[in-house]
């Protein structure tokens, strides 16, 4: 079912088998004894790829939910394995947690010293929220992704600024404005990634259309910033994600008129144990205004 659901989305056998880390001739014929077994034909074949039969479309759909729920499943019982144990399965993409969250994991280390927080690195998010978050029990991420099934607590801004090459044009402003930038083309990324969270970094909804892109592909936040380096495009960053990129030759540039970018917490709706609801309520505490503040001011 994977094998079909991999292949129905990509529209290709090659593309699909590189995805799956297969060889091409083992998943057709891993197609071909589903196909044997359910006694239909899901696809069909032609030379430029292949196209999903309406009884495919049929079997993609129930296919689709069945392995979701499998990997709920499958992945609420390994959160709680982790939880009896101690031990919190937390992702992150572009710089390392503390660096991004302040003081999220100070405090909650401070409160659950018991507590080991087991950090990996994550892809680009996609639509379905469970493959992309796979078993972890939470994750960190400027922007929250806009597949369904993720909640999210806001923890920290930081002010969006522009990231181009030394040698670009652009290199000798002070500062720029959305309106500077609209036109520029921006990094080309996976066809997989989510398009509202990527279209968020290519100002999309002050443009009201997708930026140009180029046709790389990238799959890592450092093979966006290999494009930038090379003068090839132009993306925007939180302020906090630039600074270890200025040894490539990029240059950050404040967006002056951008809403800044908001880190969030993420987990899957309604699977949070335990220490992830601590990890929740340690963030949230973080976002609100510190009451005594408020006294200070009003005094």
């Amino acid at each position: 079912m994977r094998y079909f659901v991999a292949v129905a989305h990509d529209g290709q056998m090659t593309r699909a088998a590189r995805r799956l880390q297969l060889a091409q001739p083992a998943l057709s014929q891993a197609i071909a004894r589903l196909e044997s077994q359910v006694g239909v034909r899901l696809l069909d074949r032609t030379p430029r790829g292949v196209t999903v039969t309406p009884a495919g479309e049929a079997f993609l759909e129930k296919a689709q939910a069945t392995l979701a729920a499998v990997d709920e499943v499958k992945a609420t019982a390994r959160s709680w394995a982790r939880e009896q144990e101690g031990r919190l399965h937390a992702g992150f993409m572009a710089m390392t947690p503390p660096m991004m969250a302040g003081d999220l994991v100070s405090r909650f280390m401070t409160a659950h010293p018991e507590v080991t927080i087991e950090w990996r690195q994550l892809g680009y998010p996609t639509l379905d929220a469970r493959a992309w978050l796979s078993d972890f029990d939470a994750a960190l991420i400027w922007f929250a992704p806009s597949a369904h099934g993720l909640a999210s607590q806001a923890i920290r801004t930081s002010p969006l600024v522009v990231t181009v090459a030394e040698s670009h044009p652009l290199a000798a402003r002070s500062e720029l404005t959305v309106a500077d930038v609209l036109d520029e083309t921006f990094p080309g990324v996976v066809d997989w990634c989510d398009p509202v969270w990527l279209g968020y970094w290519g100002l999309d909804a002050y443009r009201g259309s997708p930026a140009r892109r180029t046709d790389d592909g990238a799959i890592t936040p450092e093979e966006v910033a290999s494009i930038v380096a090379a003068g090839r495009a132009i993306t925007t960053v939180p302020e906090l994600v630039a600074v270890p990129y200025v040894h490539l030759g990029i240059k950050a540039i404040p967006l002056i008129d951008a809403d800044p970018a908001v880190l969030m917490l993420v987990w899957p709706d309604g699977a949070a144990t335990p220490l992830v609801a601590e990890l929740v309520q340690t963030a949230r505490a973080l976002a609100e205004p510190d009451p005594s503040d408020a006294g200070a001011s009003r005094a």
